[in-house]
């Protein structure tokens, strides 16, 4: 069956409330980890991971940094008005660079109250940090498609975006945690090892390592290598069509070192492990953009993002993970570029053959969710014995709760 055909409808299981975690466990690595290899489960707890990976294998993480992309305003008349920051506006090239902006910035949002906001009303905020005070306005461009284009300005207009977003914004948790943020979410919805600034959600397998599993996966001779896929809300964006065919899988962008692909290259015929769904989509993106670079070794590296149907209409049957990420590492000499920035749009569903992981450490995901969809692909039918035995051996669920570490069926 094509994965245009798929019915997400056939990947749903009943979730009760209750076993949404809307806290994180006290210690990160506390958290429980279900086993799955060759049709058998066990459960241990993540302190523990290194204990179950091959020595001489890697590990992939997604280093990128949640931002605290909300912003909160009142109107004059005392409304309150949300600014939820999605993504920079297209006239910038990348996440980084937006992030970097000083004094002004234009940002794709979702508007929480936007009914009582006029098209080019200004809203203003003014707080105070440390001995600095900061004013900051928005302003309503217009509406595009589902979201808001928005301008924000501010002083003292030596600060960067990112500086502001720290300073004013809130954390951006998930709308399945029914609370409201505290202040130990700025550190526990956030990697101990994020560093660039750019998701508005977590990548939430990361969440339960700390610097003792570090230690723990150096002694056994376990190598830790980072990329950067920038989440985007569309990561919640629920599956709304019978087929899917019907469903646009959500852009995010990636930005990929040579050093880490080399390191992706050197572990190819060994063991890789990736860390979240996120690093999983985007080592497998970096295997089909090495494709479009061996099928076209003219194409330039702006041309080699991923759409969500490449896997399933590129011809590269024969074509090994190595020899593809080799053309990638080719292309990015070429052009003298020792980072490839660009988007994927990959879509991971049953039918799709796995290039690059061979394990995956991930939290458990929403019923009828693309994230599910990629758990069925990477296990098969399995996925159902899997969810029904953290469901009854009391797993904790979705971004603040346990997770499990998965072998590729």
């Amino acid at each position: 069956m094509h994965p245009k055909d798929i019915s997400i409808f056939d990947f749903t299981y009943s979730l009760p409330s209750e076993r949404i975690a809307h806290y994180p466990l006290e210690e990160r690595d506390q958290s429980k980890l279900l086993l799955y290899k060759d049709g058998e489960i066990s459960e241990s707890i993540y302190r523990n991971i290194a204990d179950y990976l091959p020595a001489d294998s890697l590990l992939v993480f997604n280093n990128t940094k949640v931002v605290e992309a909300r912003l909160l305003f009142r109107k004059p008349s005392g409304a309150g008005i949300e600014i939820f920051c999605l993504e920079p506006h297209k006239k910038y090239s990348d996440i980084s660079t937006a992030m970097l902006q000083k004094g002004s910035v234009t940002w794709m949002c979702l508007i929480g109250g936007a009914s009582k906001w006029k098209h080019g009303q200004l809203l203003e905020k003014k707080i105070i940090t440390g001995d600095t005070g900061i004013a900051i306005q928005a302003k309503y461009n217009e509406k595009i498609g589902d979201s808001f284009s928005i301008e924000l300005s501010w002083q003292p207009s030596s600060l960067s975006f990112a500086e502001i977003l720290h300073a004013a914004g809130q954390m951006p948790l998930p709308p399945y945690i029914k609370r409201e943020t505290n202040e130990a979410d700025k550190e526990r919805y956030q990697t101990i090892y994020a560093k660039t600034d750019g998701s508005v959600a977590a990548p939430t397998a990361g969440l339960h390592f700390t610097p003792a599993i570090f230690e723990s996966l150096t002694r056994k001779g376990i190598v830790s290598d980072f990329v950067t896929l920038h989440v985007g809300a569309g990561t919640f964006k629920p599956v709304k069509s019978s087929s899917m065919e019907g469903h646009e899988m959500h852009s995010e962008f990636i930005d990929v070192s040579m050093k880490a692909i080399e390191t992706i290259i050197n572990y190819s015929s060994k063991f890789i492990t990736a860390v979240g769904t996120t690093s999983l989509r985007t080592i497998e993106s970096l295997y089909w953009m090495g494709v479009k670079a061996r099928l076209d070794p003219l194409t330039k590296l702006e041309n080699l993002s991923v759409r969500q149907w490449d896997p399933y209409e590129l011809d590269a049957e024969n074509i090994p993970a190595r020899e593809a990420l080799e053309h990638l590492i080719t292309c990015m000499k070429k052009e003298n570029c020792e980072r490839i920035i660009t988007t994927t749009q990959l879509l991971i569903a049953p039918g799709y053959r796995f290039r690059i992981a061979d394990a995956l450490v991930t939290n458990f995901h929403q019923p009828q969710s693309t994230l599910l969809l990629l758990v069925a692909a990477f296990i098969g039918n399995n996925w159902k014995n899997v969810y029904d035995y953290a469901l009854n051996n009391n797993f904790r669920f979705l971004s603040y709760g346990d997770g499990c570490l998965l072998w590729r069926h």
